[in-house]
């Protein structure tokens, strides 16, 4: 925003003026970026070639610091405008200048007092010209960091305001209003309020239902979308000369991580001063306080999607080879789902011999200790497993009696859990009771009590009793939850028959194990599989639609010498599977008949 045509012509003159009548500069090294960079990454940029600037340029301040070690420097002194001009933090600024003193050259600047040369023998003194720097330096470092606090607390309110900072984003348009300070409105400048882009609105909440029920992954979504660019026109950049005119990964991933479709305004969630466009924490992003514009997805379906982004970070959702590894040869059926059960970190697929392995080899120091350096485990006893799993405990004929021994355990340790958080609240409450009293009676001890400790007592008592009432309703809270039982009548909905995971395509066996929100954890120190799948009444079309694609029904089961039975340790491969299914609360959507 600013003119270094015009700037730097007046650092320069105003160097100049202030050189005694000997004095000449004869090489000017400049940069166009920011002085509240890092040392170490400034001088890199070329925005100073944007710029038709009227002098020479020699070089940044890295090259100014590099020749400056050389024996054949071209320069005796080095002069700036003002002291700031050399880095807006005063540590970088401090540091420069001793670089250059340890070099044997001065750092001078234009709007201090200075003296080049001796007088009887005596060196030029520097003192004064030392505390008007740093003082300089103090001010200028305050300055900027406390326009920068300003600058944030503006923008906080502004986002509260529910006002739009930037381009709206993909599902939404600009909703101009007249600016509230005359001057700025008088300019014609408008501030922005969100409001839906009737051409891009149903694209986006396609994608975020897409993302909830079938779970799929940022590129699996891009490229159903690409084959109607018609109804799901792809995003512009702010430079459209950029555009691809297709979706990508990146178009997907952006989009589903905005809080903005939940009608909140959000303002903060990037770090881009600091060069890497990084994420903030969550708790560091500003929220309005209620919905500002019209949502696109409920808050609840947002928070949803990014559950789905936990459980599938770095990894594909479809069924083909990845793209970005030509040299990759296969895909296999259970990436995404199988976990350590020791590091909990998601195990890789290898091939050896033909065939094919899942894999745990977690970097030194990044495992449990017991964790071996590595384990491999073959696909096969994993899918044998899981066969018996699903065909049992999910689409088997005694499921409901499987389920009731699950779902009875589930409440036991719930309640288990929270006796023990009831146990702990109570606790805390006497603890504090008891200090209040501790502060009375100490009080009571004292025979003149001063203003101040008068004043400290009367503060600890107030912190103590907000504590307690806190805690008060933390116990109130935890007294009237209610146990909330699994709801059995979902798994009705869904068909019975035998599941043969190794007999289906990759894409339906895939697409059944995201309707089911399938995971899968191998413990190896006790060679056991764990089993578990989520049922929601939300989500029982799409389950039950993957269910009938994936099911071998009862009257379509092939003849068999010997019938596949349930059974706990497969004894040709000497694992054993824990069963366990967990249905979420709700009751099976209106209109679903249980399937029989």
């Amino acid at each position: 925003m600013q003119d270094p045509t015009l700037s730097l012509p007046r650092q320069l003159g105003s160097s100049q003026r202030a050189l005694p009548e000997n004095g000449l500069i004869v090489t000017h090294f400049y940069d166009v970026e920011s002085g509240r960079m890092d040392l170490d990454t400034r001088g890199g940029g070329n925005a100073h070639e944007q710029f038709d600037i009227p002098i020479t340029r020699d070089g940044g301040i890295q090259d100014l610091l590099a020749e400056v070690e050389r024996p054949d420097r071209r320069f005796d002194y080095v002069i700036c405008e003002s002291i700031e001009r050399a880095a807006r933090h005063m540590y970088y600024g401090t540091t420069i200048e001793h670089r250059l003193e340890r070099a044997g050259v001065r750092l001078l600047a234009a709007d201090e007092p200075f003296q080049l040369t001796t007088e009887a023998g005596r060196k030029p003194k520097t003192a004064t010209q030392l505390l008007t720097r740093r003082v300089k330096q103090s001010i200028s470092e305050f300055y900027v960091v406390d326009m920068l606090e300003k600058s944030w607390d503006g923008f906080a309110i502004h986002t509260e305001a529910g006002y739009n900072v930037g381009k709206p984003c993909y599902g939404y348009r600009a909703r101009h209003v007249p600016h509230p300070v005359p001057a700025k409105r008088a300019k014609g400048i408008k501030k922005t309020f969100l409001e839906p882009e009737p051409a891009q609105a149903p694209a986006v909440r396609t994608i975020f239902h897409w993302r909830i029920s079938e779970r799929l992954g940022y590129q699996a979504i891009a490229d159903r979308l690409n084959r109607d660019v018609g109804s799901y026109p792809p995003p512009v950049p702010i430079d459209p000369t950029r555009a691809v005119g297709r979706w990508t990964y990146s178009n997907v991933r952006d989009l589903l991580a905005n809080p903005k479709y939940t009608g909140h305004m959000v303002w903060n969630r990037k770090a881009r001063k600091t060069g890497h466009n990084r994420t903030n924490p969550i708790t560091e992003w500003i929220w309005s306080e209620d919905p500002v514009h019209e949502p696109l997805v409920a808050l609840e379906d947002w928070l949803k999607s990014q559950d789905v982004s936990g459980h599938r970070f770095g990894s594909r959702s479809t069924d083909n080879t990845n793209q970005e590894h030509p040299q990759t040869k296969r895909s296999y059926l259970l990436r995404t789902y199988l976990f350590c059960g020791s590091c909990n970190r998601r195990m890789y697929g290898k091939t050896r011999r033909g065939r094919a392995y899942y894999v745990c080899a977690p970097k030194k120091g990044y495992g449990p200790d017991n964790h071996p350096v590595s384990f491999w485990v073959r696909e096969r006893v994993i899918v044998d497993q899981l066969n018996v799993f699903l065909s049992t405990h999910v689409f088997g004929t005694y499921r409901r009696d499987l389920l009731a021994d699950s779902a009875r355990d589930l409440r036991a340790s719930a309640q288990r859990e929270r006796e023990q958080r009831l146990v702990a609240i109570r606790s805390e409450i006497r603890d504090t009771e008891r200090m209040i009293k501790n502060v009375v009676r100490s009080f009571a001890l004292i025979d003149e009590p001063t203003e101040d400790l008068m004043r400290d007592i009367n503060q600890q008592r107030a912190e103590l009793r907000k504590r307690k009432a806190t805690l008060e309703a933390d116990l109130a809270e935890a007294e009237d939850e209610h146990e909330q039982a699994p709801n059995p009548d979902l798994l009705d909905v869904l068909p019975v028959g035998e599941i043969q995971i190794e007999e289906l395509p990759e894409g339906v066996a895939r697409r059944l194990f995201e309707a089911l929100r399938l995971e899968l954890h191998y413990d190896k120190s006790t060679n056991q599989l764990r089993c578990t799948v989520t049922l929601t009444a939300q989500l029982l079309p799409a389950t039950r639609l993957a269910a009938h694609e994936a099911i071998v029904l009862p009257f379509e089961r092939p003849d068999r010498s010997e019938q596949r039975k349930h059974h706990q340790v497969n004894e040709e491969y000497g694992m054993s599977h824990t069963a366990t299914p967990v249905p979420i609360l709700g009751a099976p959507p209106a209109g679903l008949e249980p399937a029989t």
